[in-house]
């Protein structure tokens, strides 16, 4: 029993002591706690007053910055609201000056109406007087006279009417011989100053060609075997080839200059490539034609911007372009349109014209030379319609088609045209009427055959004394070939003016092409 109480003792002094211990241990857990929670409170607040510092800063410098830009916007403000007030103050002073004139100047007028207010009643009664003397006099002359004053008025004006009629007439003949004078003078003046003002080369237009080579060995590969290169550069070019004893040269022979251009640069393209056989040179000639459209176009676009003309279709540039390689009566065209142009431009200065619309007119004037197509009228007449067709102004039109009086003129710058072409085309060594003539009778000769069904090219050459047709293999066969040779040549003869005689040549050529793959 002492036994069990002993340890019945142990175990609650145990359970006592432990029980002490526990709460000892959880008492200072506690106070760890709350320090740990005060630390944190006052880290807290330190946190806090930092970051409320760090936000007041923020606050002022946003305010600061905010008051510097109010301040810079009510200064600037402040600084229009001046000016505005100077230039109102200064447009006041200058109304005030103004209305310090008017009343000035109305006082004067016043002044002025009430002096000749007086005049008046002085003139008036001065005129009563006179009047009153004049019928005195009149009386006595009736009686002297022994005529009435009305019938001495009638006498005395029908006298007067005679005289002034007399000297009216004298007068207005004199009026007119001076404004004829006059006007010759002026149109003389105009003209000249045109003409000098517009200096310009007098260039005459050929139908030949030279090429250069280096040494006549290049002869012999430009002919080739049995002909057949020279007879294909012919036959893609249209212009006759002509390789005869002259030295380091060969001739292209043909009227029409764009050919010649063609025929020339393909031929310096072959010899400087060294591979001259017909394949070749159709592929050549094709891209040489290709060129020149382009050349072409950049001819037409460098000349309306020489010019200063602008909005212009881009077909009529195509068709000024054109004009480089085409002539009138030997004259190159472009060449001759461009100084028409200007001699326009500078007459309607001297008239006081436009200017603008006067250059237009006359650098299209001739457009009608040059269509791709030929219809059979009148080049005016063809240029104004093509103008009218690529909406140029009435008065380019009407000037286009009037320059040869093919129709009314309707504006002045019509003459001004009509005059500057004739001055254009009037200069020494201007133009060779001979070479036109010539130009034409080979045209109207291609033309001729090419109205022929089948017929597919035609080509004058040898300064027109051979005419050769080439025909779809196609459709004409070699009997036909020969029927067709024979009815050009009566043709020719029936319906052409020609010195000498003309070899007509029908070429009808079958080729057959395959493709190995």
């Amino acid at each position: 029993m002492e036994i069990i109480l002993y340890v019945l003792v142990g175990l609650i002094a145990g359970v006592v002591i432990g029980r002490f211990m526990l709460r000892k241990l959880l008492r200072n857990q506690e106070l760890a706690a709350q320090n740990k929670v005060k630390k944190i409170l006052k880290d807290a607040e330190n946190n806090a007053e930092i970051l409320k510092k760090n936000k007041l800063l923020e606050a002022k410098e946003k305010f600061l910055q905010m008051k510097a830009e109010h301040e810079q916007e009510v200064n600037s403000k402040n600084n229009a609201l001046n000016q505005r007030e100077n230039s109102v103050k200064g447009k006041e002073q200058s109304l005030n000056q103004r209305i310090e004139n008017v009343n000035r100047k109305d006082q004067e007028i016043e002044n002025l109406k009430k002096n000749l207010e007086k005049q008046l009643e002085i003139a008036r009664n001065k005129q009563d007087e006179v009047e009153v003397l004049k019928m005195q006099h009149i009386t006595k002359l009736e009686t002297i006279a022994g005529m009435s004053a009305e019938e001495a008025k009638n006498q005395l004006v029908d006298s007067l009417r005679e005289e002034a009629r007399t000297k009216a007439m004298i007068q207005i003949k004199d009026i007119v011989d001076e404004a004829k004078l006059t006007a010759s003078k002026e149109a003389k003046k105009v003209v000249i100053q045109t003409i000098q003002r517009t200096a310009t080369e007098a260039a005459i237009e050929n139908t030949v060609s030279i090429f250069n080579i280096e040494n006549d060995e290049i002869k012999g590969r430009v002919i080739g075997r049995e002909g057949r290169n020279i007879r294909a550069l012919e036959a893609a070019t249209g212009v006759e080839i002509i390789v005869d004893d002259t030295p380091e040269a060969i001739i292209l022979s043909g009227f029409d200059p764009v050919r010649r251009e063609i025929a020339r640069l393909a031929l310096h393209r072959l010899v400087t490539d060294g591979r001259i056989h017909p394949a070749r040179i159709e592929e050549v000639v094709a891209k040489t034609k290709k060129q020149i459209d382009d050349e072409i176009v950049e001819i037409g676009e460098r000349t309306v911007i020489d010019l200063g003309i602008h909005g212009l279709h881009p077909e009529l540039i195509r068709m000024v372009g054109r004009m480089r390689y085409r002539s009138s009566y030997g004259q190159n065209l472009l060449q001759h349109s461009r100084e028409v142009a200007n001699f326009c431009a500078t007459m309607a200065s001297e008239l006081g014209l436009n200017v603008k619309l006067a250059k237009r007119a006359g650098l299209l004037h001739d457009i009608g030379k040059v269509p791709d197509d030929n219809p059979e009228l009148p080049h005016a007449i063809l240029g104004m319609q093509l103008a009218e067709k690529y909406k140029e102004h009435p008065e380019v039109c009407n000037a286009i088609g009037a320059h040869h009086d093919e129709i009314e003129m309707t504006s002045m710058i019509s003459p001004i045209v009509q005059a500057c072409d004739a001055i254009s085309g009037a200069r020494p060594g201007a133009r060779r009427e001979v070479v036109e003539s010539y130009i034409k009778r080979l045209k109207e000769l291609e033309e001729l055959a090419l109205s022929y069904p089948g017929v597919e090219k035609t080509f004058a050459i040898q300064a027109g004394r051979e005419l050769r047709v080439v025909v779809e293999s196609e459709r004409v066969s070699d009997a036909q070939a020969e029927i067709l040779a024979t009815d050009i040549s009566n043709r020719i003869q029936t319906e052409m003016t020609y010195p000498g005689q003309i070899k007509v040549t029908v070429i009808r050529e079958t080729r057959s092409v395959s493709y190995a793959k």
